[in-house]
């Protein structure tokens, strides 16, 4: 993501916050410090000051969301991510990308596994001629790129159809009780 250069960032669209304090500092707003914070647990983690140089050039340390002190909200609002990690709508939404990405991995696997011993234990079959200078390695060889290209399209189309939306639906509702625990409204 890239430097904000002094502007804020979000253009004022979500509900920004204090900044909680870490390391036993007063509370500032965010806006003074520069950094807007959204009340979105997804926010991107650049967006939030993760992995961004302090100004010197030096590396900034990064603020942990574990190391502050559990208050009223935060056990609360772990409460409400384990009561949704537990719910059937996330076990299904877990249980369908399973579904997809493990017999896919072992697919594709065993496809690459078995073109490299193909190649080194019956080479004789490899150099056999498909069509004019086109032997059965090169095919295999540029099969190997189609079917990756085939699985992503694959897992795209999967994830598209069978696991966006009831994905979007959890987070929306997730945050919604988040929100409601820490008494803001939208």
């Amino acid at each position: 993501m890239q430097p904000s250069k002094g502007r804020l960032r979000g253009g004022g669209a979500g509900q920004e916050n204090r900044v909680e304090p870490l390391d036993g500092h007063d509370p500032f707003p965010a806006e003074e410090a520069g950094q807007p914070r959204y009340d979105d647990p997804w926010y991107d983690a650049l967006a939030s000051g993760w992995g961004e140089s302090s100004g010197d050039g030096a590396q900034a340390q990064p603020m942990v969301p574990s190391a502050r002190t559990e208050g009223a909200t935060g056990a609360a609002a772990a409460d409400v991510y384990l009561e949704v990690q537990r719910s059937a709508a996330f076990q299904e939404v877990r249980r369908r990308y399973r579904k997809f990405v493990v017999p896919a991995s072992v697919a594709f696997f065993a496809w690459y596994v078995g073109y490299v011993v193909t190649a080194t234990t019956a080479p004789e079959l490899m150099e056999r001629p498909v069509a004019g200078a086109l032997n059965v390695a090169m095919v295999a060889g540029l099969g190997q790129f189609l079917s990756t290209f085939l699985l992503t399209w694959a897992f795209a189309r999967h994830a598209r159809l069978r696991r966006d939306r009831a994905a979007l639906e959890l987070r929306w509702d997730t945050q919604e009780l988040t929100r409601g625990m820490s008494g803001g409204g939208s």
